[in-house]
């Protein structure tokens, strides 16, 4: 009984500090430790080198929402993501949302060959000194998910390798 007191106990004094902290303006964080300050937070807009050559920048910067998806080849989670979420883009026409890829702190090379065998076709920005991603998006690892209005306020943020449902479902928001 008095384990499942402490257990009770400890929920709510979790549960009070995440509300204290976003109603005065602090950053929550998930069991990872990444910040979610993000979310309602209006991101600048950005240009990166494309993965395979010309220049990528932000969607928002276009007046269009995007998805961006941050990963890297020597990302374990991403290696089993990158797939997935390139077979459903495929397949589906997710207009006026632009689905972009970021490989973040990457070798050219390793990229471009998990991006091929992935047959991943959405844009691809290659950031590899991760300017956008720990610079903008404050990303200290990935794969990481960001969902993005047309005039650049963050929606939602996906911690780790975001499964097809929800990016869906973070698609389906956006439109």
């Amino acid at each position: 009984m008095m384990w499942v007191s402490i257990g009770i106990g400890t929920a709510l004094a979790i549960a009070l500090i995440v509300v204290v902290s976003i109603l005065t303006g602090g950053a929550v964080r998930n069991q990872g430790g990444m910040t979610t300050a993000l979310v309602g937070q209006k991101v600048e807009g950005f240009s990166l080198g494309g993965l395979n050559g010309g220049t990528e920048k932000a969607p928002w910067d276009s007046g269009h929402p995007g998805v961006l998806i941050f990963f890297a080849s020597y990302c374990g989670p991403c290696r089993g993501e990158m797939p997935k979420v390139a077979k459903y883009l495929r397949h589906h026409n997710e207009s006026p949302v632009v689905v972009m890829g970021i490989d973040a702190s990457d070798k050219r090379s390793s990229a471009q060959t998990m991006i091929k065998k992935d047959d991943a076709t959405f844009p691809i920005a290659f950031d590899p000194n991760a300017t956008v991603t720990t610079g903008i998006f404050k990303f200290e690892d990935v794969p990481e998910t960001v969902f993005v209005t047309k005039r650049g306020v963050v929606t939602e943020v996906y911690f780790g390798a975001i499964p097809v449902d929800q990016l869906k479902s973070g698609l389906a928001s956006l439109k």
